[in-house]
């Protein structure tokens, strides 16, 4: 049984929680930004929450590196285990930003969820979709990859359907009836989830994924435009503490929740911050720079990259002038120019 009674609703719990759902009802009119700005912020959020979330579990790839596989997501061919991992986190992400409104919180989303994250790794084709036969425990290891022992106990493959029927159940249930406020009800499901361990392996991975479409589903709209899943990785040692200290009680009579919600809510204040700051920054920039700099900005947004070449057709501007403007732009490390001679090409900064 998922014991709150023990939640302390503390004045910093209060004052997280009012903070966020104040940004979340001033987005509905920060929202209406051009629909070109709300697609490049989409764009670059999900590049860092792809990037971070699977260098989190061990991935080698750089953001650049995820951009550059998701411009090619078409081919379906991935060479290795972290583009693989990448291309179906990418598809899953992509599924609950367009559809999350018709998904309901249910054990067979869940593992649809696992199966096409796992989708294009060859390694996990024999358990994705499914719950884990085997025990998974979380092992700590060294800087060889050596194991130091087991730092937290799992629940067994028998008892986890139980466990995650009753975990669905009871926030499926405290969403409805507004047991606990939404973000502490998504903060207790995602501790309980990695407690359990579901699946056999990527449940990190996941349990990301899933944090994302509560959040959407509880109407925090603004989620897709910032990535809560750079701030955890810049914050993985705290992460890891937070977890590690409430699901070593949770099985006890007297659960202390406190370490790991604190986490939680401190991250989405960041993720919040972190999203005003480029809103700040977009209105910057339509103050300051040329018009045809501008133009150049969101051309690179509207494609993801561009050569001077497109920049010629597209605005018809002398091609000198342009480099001019390119130039100023990358300087200003608003744009990030790629190769030499022909080759080069630019993104955003």
């Amino acid at each position: 049984m998922i014991n709150v009674q023990h939640i302390q609703i503390t004045p910093k719990f209060l004052s997280l929680i009012a903070e966020i759902d104040e940004f979340k009802g001033a987005w509905r009119a920060l929202g209406q930004l051009a629909p070109e700005q709300l697609q490049s912020l989409k764009r670059v959020a999900t590049v860092e929450s792809i990037g971070s979330s699977t260098r989190i579990e061990g991935s080698k790839l750089s953001d650049q590196q995820v951009e550059a596989l998701l411009s090619n997501l078409k081919i379906k061919k991935f060479n290795t285990r972290d583009e693989q991992e990448v291309a179906g986190y990418a598809e899953v992400m992509n599924t609950i930003f367009q559809h999350h409104t018709e998904i309901s919180l249910t054990e067979n989303y869940i593992k649809q969820f696992h199966r096409d994250l796992l989708q294009y790794s060859e390694k996990d084709s024999w358990h994705r979709g499914g719950y884990k036969k085997n025990h998974n425990h979380v092992e700590a290891f060294d800087a060889d990859g050596k194991s130091l022992g087991v730092v937290f106990e799992t629940a067994s493959p028998f008892d986890t359907p139980f466990r995650m029927a009753e975990l669905v159940e009871w926030t499926w249930e405290g969403m409805e009836k507004k047991r606990l406020h939404p973000l502490l009800i998504i903060s207790v499901f995602i501790v309980e989830f990695l407690a359990i361990h579901p699946f056999q392996d990527g449940n990190g991975r996941l349990s990301r994924i899933l944090t994302t479409w509560l959040l959407l589903s509880a109407g925090y709209a603004y989620v897709p435009y910032s990535s809560l899943e750079a701030v955890i990785e810049n914050s993985k040692e705290g992460y890891y503490l937070g977890l590690r200290q409430t699901q070593g009680t949770l099985r006890s009579d007297n659960p202390n929740w406190q370490p790991w919600i604190l986490f939680f809510l401190k991250a989405l204040k960041q993720q919040k911050q972190r999203l005003e700051v480029k809103l700040e920054r977009e209105k910057l920039l339509l103050g300051r720079l040329p018009e045809l700099s501008l133009k150049i900005l969101e051309l690179v947004k509207s494609r993801g990259r561009i050569t001077i070449s497109d920049i010629v057709v597209l605005t018809e501007a002398n091609r000198n002038t342009i480099k001019k403007h390119l130039e100023a732009l990358v300087d200003d490390k608003h744009l990030q120019k790629h190769g030499v001679g022909k080759g080069t090409w630019y993104s955003l900064g």
